[in-house]
């Protein structure tokens, strides 16, 4: 748990971590803020539109991404507008080629591993909710790739990675090693990804609890 890289959990996170982990009682049983019946498990939050933690969790990651960019040395905005004719929106752009010529936008999202809709695939198959939501993300900014090149980062909330968003994020710790000789830079990045994650999670969770 290194404070200085951003792999520090707090107590309450890691609390609810390990409880997603191995199936503990999270929660007392309570009505979401949706109106849904939240569970012991809790698992209703990581999925749930309404709670608060998703959001949070989203910027957390991209926010680190845009980091160990500026870190590789590679120039970045997020959330640019004008790249579609419609109103979609990536998450960020580089600034500068990243390959081939073309500058990389990804876009991130984190897949629920035990949402009812993914949980009788991702019960057998790792990793399938996230392949999965990269294949739609590529879909859904299929008129881009012609003059860009789309990186979708899809994580799941108990840690499966798509294999395009792990290429993406190894990529970019290669070349943050480059930069800084530091040989762990891949491992620290990844580390500090999931950790995001993880407190993501317990927002998302103690997110469905009403303010009363």
């Amino acid at each position: 748990p290194l404070s200085s890289v951003g792999l520090k959990l707090d107590n309450i996170s890691l609390r609810i971590a390990v409880a997603l982990r191995i199936g503990a009682f999270v929660v007392y049983e309570h009505k979401c803020i949706c109106g849904a019946t939240v569970s012991s498990n809790g698992h209703h939050g990581l999925s749930c539109r309404m709670s608060a933690g998703r959001q949070s969790r989203h910027a957390s990651v991209n926010d680190i991404i845009q980091r160990a960019l500026h870190s590789a040395g590679v120039a970045s905005i997020r959330e640019p507008t004008g790249l579609c004719q419609d109103d979609k929106r990536p998450d960020g752009i580089t600034l500068i080629p990243w390959a081939k010529g073309r500058c990389v936008v990804w876009d991130f999202t984190c897949p629920d591993t035990l949402a009812p809709s993914h949980v009788n695939t991702t019960s057998r198959i790792a990793g399938s909710a996230a392949d999965a939501a990269e294949a739609n993300k590529l879909v859904k900014y299929s008129d881009m790739q012609n003059c860009y090149d789309v990186t979708p980062v899809a994580i799941e909330t108990l840690g499966s990675w798509g294999q395009r968003g792990m290429q993406f994020i190894n990529e970019i710790g290669r070349k943050i090693a480059e930069a800084t000789d530091e040989p762990r830079s891949t491992i620290f990045l990844r580390q500090r990804i999931m950790i995001a994650i993880q407190r993501g999670n317990a927002a998302c969770i103690i997110g469905t609890v009403p303010s009363s």
